[in-house]
């Protein structure tokens, strides 16, 4: 126990007063406040009158058992751990107890050393019980209509612009990094707009491939191009009366930019292959992770379609930023793929926590929730605990690539000077691998990946798919 601490009380329920008292004796020169009870319906009106940090409790009594005490804890929803006592050392009576929802048991004559350890054992289990019902109850607490989890100062102040912003007609721009949760705040605009019942569209620039971009926005007549055997209306139209969410919007080739210029300017579209003018009335929410001025500056974006898109800015907090926040989103990520996976997570150790919170999480949010994700599909108990966060401690799984020896240096995982080997590979071989590389550290996100290689999107896939950008290029 820690020195300064009231000493905990355990409370002891054995009918036969000899066997009680001398676990209370026990109890006591050990440090803790005892408590005995000769049944369990005397047990039950000691845990309704005064806080109990844990049970121990005789398997045999008459009239009723040490198991019918733990069952009716249960249902009045009494987390207290639960010690049993049994003068039968059966493997029968283990499993009961354990399946019943011991935290432990004992068999008679009780040692003093096994019962320092077992009791112990139950009290950090209650413990764990009492921290991890805390953090659930504060995020429900600190949980947004919206399904956004935090209470960070940092989160609050872009969560007051969220609101001030959704009471206007302005267009928004939500700047931060990947995996920041800038489309919850895209999102929350919107249900908090007066748009709330109109639809909601979400266009990721990034992920459309090139020749299809214009007709996902704006639309095509038929026969505009080939294959287009039917009229398609764009997002604008889709999104008419709503909002309609540009994700990504620095993938926008640069030809477009003037056609998304005019629309927000305007409020009317053209479809692909059309001649008819289209009165749209939609509420644009872009979201960028770079920064626009700097790709205004590269002549990759146009600055009057900055000037438009930039109208209310938001900044979205990296998880780093916010981390505080950590344990709340940890405990929400866990409760959700523990119910989809059908297993009984009860929270984490806290040096599971304490892993979680001094990790920098360059994947922010979204790198958190795969963690946890992955924790609890590798979890065999109750309890989430470091060693199912192998990749945080610095883990790294082997590629099942095909054995060639590798470009990288061993070290070059973490440090921004690479070294290179070069084992008679020519350049495009090099390029390639420094591809794969910045692949393998973004988990596949080719718009990060572009960002680790000062590239594009576009460049990028040309590079991925040389054959493709010699045929665009005929």
């Amino acid at each position: 126990m820690t020195v300064g601490t009231a000493a905990p009380t355990i409370l002891c329920v054995d009918d036969d007063e000899a066997t009680g008292g001398a676990v209370a004796m026990m109890l006591g020169r050990l440090g803790y406040h005892t408590v005995t009870s000769p049944g369990v319906l005397e047990a039950l009106q000691v845990l309704a009158r005064q806080k109990t940090a844990l049970v121990i409790s005789d398997m045999q009594m008459p009239q009723l058992s040490g198991l019918d005490l733990l069952e009716v804890m249960q249902q009045q929803g009494d987390a207290t751990p639960v010690i049993l006592l049994t003068g039968h050392g059966s493997i029968e009576h283990a499993v009961a107890a354990m399946r019943a929802g011991a935290t432990n048991y004992l068999t008679k004559p009780i040692s003093f050393e096994q019962l320092e350890i077992t009791v112990a054992h139950a009290l950090e289990v209650g413990r764990l019980r009492t921290e991890n019902a805390t953090l659930r109850a504060e995020l429900h607490t600190r949980r947004t209509d919206h399904d956004i989890v935090g209470g960070s100062p940092a989160l609050a102040r872009a969560l007051e612009q969220v609101k001030a912003a959704a009471t206007s007609r302005a267009t928004v721009l939500l700047q931060g990094e990947s995996g920041t949760g800038k489309e919850l705040l895209a999102r929350a605009i919107h249900q908090l707009s007066d748009r709330a019942d109109g639809p909601f569209v979400r266009i990721n620039c990034a992920a459309l491939p090139e020749g299809l971009i214009e007709s996902t926005l704006f639309g095509h007549e038929r026969g505009a191009f080939t294959g287009a055997v039917k009229r398609v209306l764009g997002a604008f139209e889709r999104a008419d009366t709503g909002t309609l969410l540009l994700d990504e919007v620095t993938e926008m080739r640069v030809d477009l930019q003037p056609k998304l210029l005019r629309v927000l300017q305007e409020r009317e579209l053209e479809r692909v292959g059309g001649s008819d003018t289209i009165r749209v009335d939609v509420r644009v929410v872009a979201t960028t992770n770079r920064s626009l001025t700097d790709e205004v500056a590269a002549g990759r974006f146009r600055q009057d379609l900055f000037y438009r898109l930039n109208v209310f800015p938001i900044v979205v907090p990296a998880l780093r930023d916010r981390a505080e926040d950590v344990p709340l989103l940890a405990h929400r990520f866990a409760a959700h793929a523990a119910a989809e996976g059908r297993k009984a997570i009860e929270g984490f150790t806290p040096d599971a926590l304490a892993l979680l919170r001094s990790h920098p999480w360059p994947g922010n949010v979204r790198e958190l929730q795969h963690a946890v994700e992955r924790a609890v599909i590798l979890a065999g108990g109750p309890l989430l605990e470091p060693r199912h966060f192998p990749e945080l401690q610095g883990a790294r799984s082997q590629s099942a690539e095909p054995a060639r020896a590798p470009l990288l240096a061993a070290d070059a995982e973490e440090t921004p000077g690479h070294a290179f080997r070069f084992p008679r590979l020519t350049l495009v071989d090099i390029e390639q691998e420094v591809i794969a590389y910045a692949l393998r550290h973004s988990e596949g996100n080719r718009t990060r990946a572009a960002e680790l290689l000062g590239l594009d999107v576009r460049t990028l896939r040309r590079k991925l798919n040389p054959g493709a950008g010699r045929a665009d290029a005929g």
